[in-house]
């Protein structure tokens, strides 16, 4: 049941049990606190509402019911929360300014709350960019995500030997091998600038924050994606104590390549995808239809696209043009989140009138799992 559906009584009784709760091995403290501070918000609101309501009738026996609900209209926009107020146009319109001014006197002076760490919230149409980008993005949706602030360390296993069944009365097992490795995951800035007239900065409010924004996070979205691939495409087939490992074939485009490369995953590997450019799709399909009859080469296996690899026809011998595998072998850490950072030039390029935005994330990745990959390689010769 929501909150706003349960009784006074009811919240009470809830507060009653959760302070029972906290005490309970295993109890999610977060989880608790965060619904404890709904309830006393909930509480708090009807409270509020109760008051006003008594105001109203006293102002209709006085007949002063206009004044009144004036007064009242006026607290109820006070109240807004910080997330209400980033829905808002008029905040909308007031970061567009920011964006170009860099005064950020106009979108605080909105804000109801404090906003953790003095940076300026960005508006809710941002957030949903952001988001969406991120959900569209078939292999970043995918890899193990993180935002652990500094250099991140992962451990992974190198080598690690299984158990085994153990009858009463017999030998003990042999002890467990277990070899572990560390990936350092350190972050860098993935930078994107654009060029933009001073007519297009002239389109204000919504329409320049979302213009700037989708292209910039784009781009972005599209190096971090690359980056990605890059690293999986690059790995060494051993591991080291610094560095997973993955598994590798060569063969060309056939009927058979996928599910070869797939027999080489591990266990662990769940879930797993094709990568490759979309040329090299249509040598698969050649393939199967030469074949002479229905198939999928790609074993029911989703095919993710990504062209920074290379097409398997200009590809150079023993180069890696295809990728099967869990992507969550595969992590990201943003130390900041997954927002990206703008800054604004209107100083270097005035005299073409023309100013300059930077789009700035910061991010780690690095392969961090054995045995979740294995990379095609294009035949020799």
């Amino acid at each position: 049941m929501e909150l706003k559906d349960m009784t006074v009584e009811q919240l009470e009784e809830r507060k009653a049990a959760i302070a029972v709760e906290l005490d309970a091995e295993g109890a999610d403290l977060d989880a608790l606190e965060t619904e404890v501070r709904s309830i006393k918000d909930e509480l708090e609101s009807r409270a509020a509402e109760e008051a006003q309501k008594v105001e109203i009738r006293k102002a209709v026996a006085a007949g002063e019911v206009g004044e009144v609900v004036q007064k009242i209209e006026e607290e109820k926009r006070e109240m807004k929360t910080n997330e209400e107020i980033r829905a808002s146009k008029e905040y909308t319109e007031a970061f567009a300014r920011y964006l170009v001014s860099e005064n950020d006197a106009e979108v605080r002076s909105l804000l109801t709350e404090n906003v953790d760490g003095g940076s300026v919230p960005v508006p809710a149409l941002v957030d949903e960019i952001i988001r969406t980008a991120w959900e569209k993005n078939e292999i970043l949706r995918r890899v193990k995500k993180t935002q652990i602030r500094g250099n991140l360390k992962v451990a992974f296993e190198r080598v690690a030997t299984g158990a085994s069944a153990h009858t009463e009365g017999a030998a003990a097992p042999a002890e467990e091998t277990l070899k572990l490795g560390i990936v350092t995951m350190v972050p860098a800035n993935i930078k994107k600038w654009i060029r933009v007239s001073d007519e297009a900065i002239a389109m204000g409010g919504e329409a320049l924050v979302r213009y700037v924004y989708d292209e910039l996070i784009y781009q972005i979205v599209k190096k971090l994606t690359d980056d990605v691939v890059t690293d999986i495409k690059n790995a060494s087939t051993s591991a080291t104590s610094v560095a997973a490992c993955v598994a590798q074939i060569t063969s060309a485009p056939s009927v058979t390549a996928i599910a070869t490369a797939f027999a080489n995953l591990s266990d662990e590997a769940t879930d797993p995808v094709v990568i490759m450019n979309k040329l090299t799709y249509a040598n698969f399909k050649a393939a199967a239809a030469a074949a002479g009859f229905a198939m999928d080469p790609f074993e029911g296996l989703p095919v993710l696209f990504n062209n920074s690899l290379p097409a398997y026809d200009s590809a150079s011998a023993s180069a890696v043009y295809a990728i099967v595998g869990d992507l969550k072998g595969e992590s990201v850490n943003y130390p900041e989140g997954e927002g990206v950072k703008v800054v604004y030039d209107d100083k270097s390029e005035a005299e073409k009138d023309l100013v300059k935005i930077v789009g700035r994330q910061y991010a780690a990745h690095a392969l961090t799992a054995c045995g979740r990959f294995c990379n095609i390689k294009k035949v020799s010769g």
